[in-house]
């Protein structure tokens, strides 16, 4: 009955801040973040573990522990392939899992006859392309009330979702559950070709890219490939020539926001990268990286003419020039040719009688 009159007497205590005992709400206040009524003890129940972090139900395709199900974790270990690894707070969270790994899907719709793992998939109108739920700030349509909700945080500004750590806020509870592991230190996403481990599995997806070498983003004004869309938006600013990032100081403008910061270095002076060896201080983080060749005595760039290796891509790049006899920079006042820029500004001093 407490369906129909909307009674919701259990109350769930870290969000309505009110004594141990099951009671009836007599104010009707709610908690600021989170409802916390309940219409039946079993949901709150269901809902506490949302607090106290217990989830005692295991998948077995994530943890390959024994065949109990339902049992408390012990050891801690972090499923390899899902963002929240392998356990749930409830049997029913777990039963609704398990056909991830099956491919059992028992569920018909009557509609199309398509076959769902979720009863709540069968029920889900079918996408016709229909949205029905307007945001009544933007005009923006979603399909689905629980996207739209989640749009209207956008609005609002509204991030419920806060690190215990560091205080940032989330607006989604996943995201907040990915964020925690850059504390923990926890990488649970390995890569199976060289061993390098991530912290989010996107991450990993993304670095799998330079073991397959596939490039799925395409420029259609150049043809060049890239292996991140972001990647690509910035490459087409050079077609276009935007530079929506300017300097406030000197007022020069850049493609990239990362190129901004670290242009404003040398106004301020700021030089955040310090190499651990010899304390030289830099302003990027890939020039600190170069540095660090002259130590360690890494050269990862090879000819496959001669086999000569170099510390830098560039330096690659102008020694490839030797092989092919290509000679790019010329002098504009007595036409010679030259594989390097710095020999070429050199050159120009022979005319201008300009001393270095």
């Amino acid at each position: 009955m407490p369906t129909h009159t909307g009674d919701k007497p259990y109350i769930c205590e870290p969000h309505s801040g009110q004594s141990s005992q099951l009671r009836q709400l007599q104010t009707g206040e709610k908690c600021e973040e989170y409802p916390g009524q309940f219409s039946h003890p079993h949901y709150l129940n269901t809902h506490m573990p949302t607090h106290n972090g217990d989830e005692p139900y295991i998948c077995e395709a994530y943890s390959g522990e024994s065949s109990q199900l339902k049992r408390q974790l012990q050891t801690g270990e972090w499923c390899e392939e899902y963002p929240v690894p392998g356990q749930f707070s409830h049997l029913h969270y777990l039963n609704t899992h398990m056909p991830t790994h099956t491919g059992d899907k028992p569920f018909r719709s009557e509609a199309c006859c398509k076959q769902f793992s979720r009863p709540a998939h069968q029920k889900t109108p079918i996408r016709t392309g229909e949205k029905s739920y307007r945001c009544e700030v933007c005009s923006m349509q979603f399909s689905r009330l629980s996207s739209r909700k989640r749009h209207m945080l956008t609005h609002t500004g509204e991030k419920p979702y806060k690190c215990e750590e560091c205080s940032r806020p989330f607006r989604e509870l996943g995201n907040l559950k990915k964020h925690m592991l850059t504390h923990t230190g926890e990488k649970p996403y390995k890569c199976e070709a060289c061993g390098h481990q991530f912290c989010r599995m996107r991450n990993l997806k993304r670095h799998m890219l330079t073991h397959t070498g596939e490039k799925p983003f395409g420029c259609e004004e150049c043809s060049r490939q890239f292996r991140q869309l972001s990647h690509l938006k910035t490459h087409i600013r050079t077609h276009t020539e935007e530079k929506p990032y300017g300097c406030g100081a000197c007022g020069r403008q850049f493609t990239r926001m990362n190129s901004l910061k670290s242009h404003m270095r040398t106004h301020t002076g700021e030089k955040p990268y310090k190499c651990e060896e010899c304390s030289r201080p830099f302003t990027r983080m890939n020039c600190l990286k170069k540095h660090m060749r002259t130590h360690t005595g890494e050269k990862p760039y090879r000819c496959e003419v001669c086999d000569k290796q170099f510390r830098q891509l560039g330096h690659l790049k102008t020694h490839i020039l030797t092989h092919t006899g290509e000679k790019p920079y010329g002098c504009g006042a007595c036409g010679r040719q030259f594989t390097r820029l710095d020999r070429l500004t050199t050159h120009m001093r022979t005319h201008t009688g300009e001393k270095p």
